[in-house]
C-alpha cells in the first residue's frame, strides 16, 4: 500500500484513500471512469487514454466491435490491457450522470464498484485502485457519493476473493476530505 500518500485506511488496512494520479499507481488493476463508448474522453478517462497509449483505445475498439456495439451500460464494467501504466490492467466503468433535477443513482453508482471488483477478482487480481467515479463531469455530488462508495466496497470486501488491497485514489485533496468526512464504513 501506497502510505506515504495514504490520507487513511480502512477494513483492516485492506482500503486506503489517498491523493495522486490514478495513471501513475502500481497495482494490478486501475479503474477507468470512462464514458460509454469506450474511446477516450476527459478527465481520468482521458488521463488514462494518454499515459496508456494506444493499446487500451485499440482493445477498447475491439470490446465495442465483439461485445458492446451500443456502448458499455451505465453501472457494468470491462477489462483491458493497461498498455503503457504500470497497472496490469484497466477496468472501464461507466457511472451515472447526474445534472439539473436529476435524483443520484446510488444503485447505479455502488454497480460501478461492485462490478469491478467483481471483475477483478473474476480475473484473480489482488489490488485495485480507483478514482472518484461520477464525482467530476458527471455531476454526482460528492457528498451523496461517499456513502455508497464505501458502503459497496466494504460489502464486497467482506466476502472472500483475490482481491486484497484497494485504494480510492483523489486527484485533490479537498475531495478526498469530502470522501472521508462523509464515508460510511462500519469497520474502522
Amino acid at each position: 500500500m501506497d502510505s506515504a500518500n495514504s490520507l487513511a485506511s480502512f477494513l483492516n488496512n485492506r482500503l486506503c484513500v489517498l491523493v495522486g494520479d490514478i495513471t501513475a499507481q502500481h497495482v494490478d488493476v486501475i479503474v477507468n471512469a470512462a464514458n460509454s463508448t469506450l474511446l477516450g474522453g476527459g478527465g481520468v478517462d482521458g488521463a488514462i487514454h494518454r499515459r496508456g497509449g494506444p493499446r487500451i483505445l485499440e482493445e477498447c475498439r475491439q470490446l465495442r466491435a465483439s461485445r458492446f456495439p451500443q456502448g458499455l451500460p451505465a453501472g457494468e464494467a470491462a477489462i483491458t490491457t493497461a498498455g503503457d501504466l504500470p497497472a496490469k490492467y484497466v477496468i472501464h466503468t461507466v457511472g451515472p450522470v447526474c445534472h439539473g433535477n436529476s435524483r443520484p443513482d446510488a444503485e447505479l453508482l455502488a454497480a460501478c464498484y461492485r462490478n469491478s471488483l467483481a471483475l477483478a477478482a473474476c480475473n484473480q487480481l489482488h489490488s485495485v485502485a480507483f478514482p472518484a467515479i461520477s464525482t467530476g463531469a458527471y455531476g454526482y455530488p460528492r457528498e451523496l457519493a461517499a456513502p455508497v462508495v464505501s458502503s459497496a466496497i466494504e460489502s464486497f470486501l467482506r466476502n472472500p476473493s483475490s482481491v486484497e488491497e484497494v485504494r480510492l485514489v483523489f486527484f485533490g485533496s479537498a475531495d478526498a476530505q469530502i470522501f472521508l468526512r462523509h464515508q460510511a464504513f462500519a469497520v474502522v
